[in-house]
């Protein structure tokens, strides 16, 4: 199962009622769950031959309607999410504007480190989702990309 998969499951649990969902799929089960209300999803992957290994994937919820064509970066740390190197620099991207792999899309200080956070795929992106020096949790969305 692809991690557009596991986000479509996501959505799914983020605007129902389910509480939790399970999805075989050959050797390998998915199963997504929340825990009260406000609680993110939690997501564990297990290999039918393997003790379960748990993989965490919380995505805030978006106001798009449509993100079947839409990927969506999230923070890999708690920190503070800047758009440029230093105040005065021009800003890594911004909307519209073309990236490739690799391309560094924003920094996120955490404990006076500055981590640069890069593009995993080419693409277009449709929408930066932070004000510039906003503080930022672990797994929100940060930016909003079309694939090319």
């Amino acid at each position: 199962m692809d991690i557009s998969q596991i986000r479509k499951l996501i959505r799914l649990i983020q605007s129902s009622d389910i509480t939790e969902i399970e999805v075989t799929e050959g050797d390998h089960t998915v199963r997504v769950s929340r825990q009260g209300a406000v609680a993110a999803p939690v997501v564990q992957q297990v290999a039918a031959p393997t003790i379960p290994t748990p993989v965490s994937a919380v995505v805030s919820p978006l106001a798009e309607e449509s993100m079947e064509d839409e990927n969506i970066v999230a923070s890999p740390m708690v920190g503070t999410f800047y758009l440029a190197a230093s105040p005065d620099a021009e800003p890594f991207t911004s909307e519209g504007v073309k990236v490739k792999k690799g391309d560094t899309l924003c920094i996120i200080e955490a404990m006076k480190l500055m981590n640069e956070i890069e593009a995993e795929y080419d693409g277009v992106i449709e929408k930066i989702l932070l004000e510039n020096a906003s503080p930022v949790e672990y797994g929100q969305a940060l930016f909003v990309i079309t694939p090319l």
